[in-house]
């Protein structure tokens, strides 16, 4: 007997600044007026996705000590966005990025808390940590931790959030309604959290709200990320969008949550997708071609491939070969404010595998760096995008998808006119809204 089909779930993540974004394309828009956010959260609504997502950097990257080129368009701040976008819109989730290393339990739990009452219960966490110490500057307690430590802190954050959010239960009285006097200590909110990281007791002030706790993302793909997400998370995003990558990443992450009393269905596979769009496969294959250029230029590429030499490249052409010097190995980087993978690994190993790339294809800098950068996730005619998104959920490689279009605020107009409803024919995607709080779009129970 084969199995129901499976419910896609989409979302939408604003772009904001990155190396997927064409900031520089004519159609492109702002990344911090609000309409920009407004306009891309009026289509993702109706599309009828999940939910969308904001990221969100703590500092200014910095590449050779000058602010890194895709970082001048601004970070705003995220609670204020989602805040805003909860009155432009009436069922589409809110998930915004707020990390746990830099920040105390109760204020993001009041925020948190606050934001999913302001949208009927429609908001997420994406719960990270931050890694290095030039981020930490920007805060008192500065430093950074080790990443086991990191997960242990996120851990013991997010557990004493939700002791803040389960405070209030819905049955206490606010009141003696008889006397007319409020009731005192320990009445409703009231919290005690100890741990080797938090020591706090008090009153929370935020009742629950319509969905109980705000669902919980996750974002790592280190063995201790997964392991995090499966005790804790409701979704986890990931780098894996293939087939064969998707599965095995899929299949190791839902096998860890038996040993945490939890279900497959409890926990979402949500990788981020880009996407090209043409009248026809070919058409749409040109196009991706001209946007990974855009996304690409000569002094971009140069930039990209500092971050692996980990050596001022400026002096080189970026349509000449490639540098005959190696990599400068060391910790002491030329980009800061980046988790570079690449720079994290072995850089001697990638500039031979790039070197051999460049000789075998004979690219220029620019022409490998857009060539090992490729950033479209599906590629083609409506029709061929659709099957290949049905495809890998219905073969469990994910339950869905994080859109990131190329183009802001616009990019994701067309995938919504054109895809939604090829998923929609099929059954595959929701036609209308069914419940009212992100946890329902996502097939949660109420916490």
């Amino acid at each position: 007997m084969s199995r129901p089909r499976k419910e896609i779930h989409l979302a939408a993540h604003f772009p904001g600044v990155n190396n997927t974004t064409v900031w520089s394309d004519p159609a492109a828009g702002s990344h911090i007026e609000f309409d920009s956010f407004r306009h891309f959260a009026r289509t993702a609504e109706r599309a009828r996705f999940d939910f969308l997502f904001l990221a969100e950097g703590l500092r200014l990257r910095e590449q050779g000590g000058e602010i890194y080129d895709l970082d001048v368009m601004g970070r705003p701040d995220t609670f204020t966005v989602l805040a805003a976008l909860s009155a432009v819109t009436d069922r589409l989730g809110l998930a915004g990025t707020i990390n746990s290393t830099f920040n105390e339990p109760f204020e993001v739990a009041r925020q948190f808390a606050t934001l999913d009452h302001l949208s009927g219960g429609r908001a997420a966490w994406n719960v990270v940590t931050s890694w290095d110490a030039f981020t930490g500057e920007n805060f008192r307690r500065g430093g950074f931790l080790a990443e086991a430590d990191r997960y242990r802190r996120a851990e013991r954050f997010l557990r004493a959030a939700w002791t803040l959010f389960d405070s209030w239960r819905g049955d206490e009285i606010l009141a003696d309604k008889a006397s007319g006097r409020f009731l005192t200590a320990p009445g409703p909110g009231a919290f005690t959290h100890r741990d080797d990281h938090f020591d706090i007791a008090g009153h929370f002030p935020v009742p629950r709200s319509p969905q109980g706790r705000p669902v919980i993302f996750q974002a790592g793909d280190s063995n201790e990320g997964r392991e995090f997400a499966a005790a804790t998370a409701d979704a986890i995003f990931s780098r894996h969008g293939t087939l064969e990558a998707g599965k095995a990443f899929y299949a190791d992450v839902k096998g860890r949550l038996a040993r945490y009393g939890r279900t497959p269905e409890s926990l979402k596979v949500l990788p981020a997708a880009t996407f090209v769009l043409g009248d026809t496969d070919e058409d749409a294959r040109e196009r991706a071609a001209v946007v990974r250029r855009q996304q690409v230029s000569g002094q971009t590429a140069i930039k990209l491939l500092e971050q692996v030499w980990n050596r001022d490249l400026s002096g080189y052409d970026p349509d000449g070969p490639l540098p005959e010097e190696d990599p400068r190995v060391g910790t002491d980087h030329i980009a800061r404010g980046r988790a570079s993978v690449r720079m994290t690994r072995d850089p001697l190993a990638v500039a031979r595998q790039w070197r051999e790339l460049a000789a075998e294809k004979n690219l220029s800098i620019r022409e490998l760096m857009i060539e090992v950068g490729a950033r479209q996730t599906f590629v083609g005619s409506p029709r061929t995008v659709a099957d290949a998104i049905d495809e890998l959920v219905q073969a469990d490689a994910s339950d869905g998808f994080i859109l990131v279009p190329h183009l802001t605020p616009g990019g994701l107009d067309v995938f919504a006119d054109t895809v939604v409803p090829l998923l929609q024919e099929r059954g595959a995607f929701r036609t209308e809204y069914s419940g009212t709080t992100l946890r329902e779009h996502l097939g949660l129970p109420t916490s």
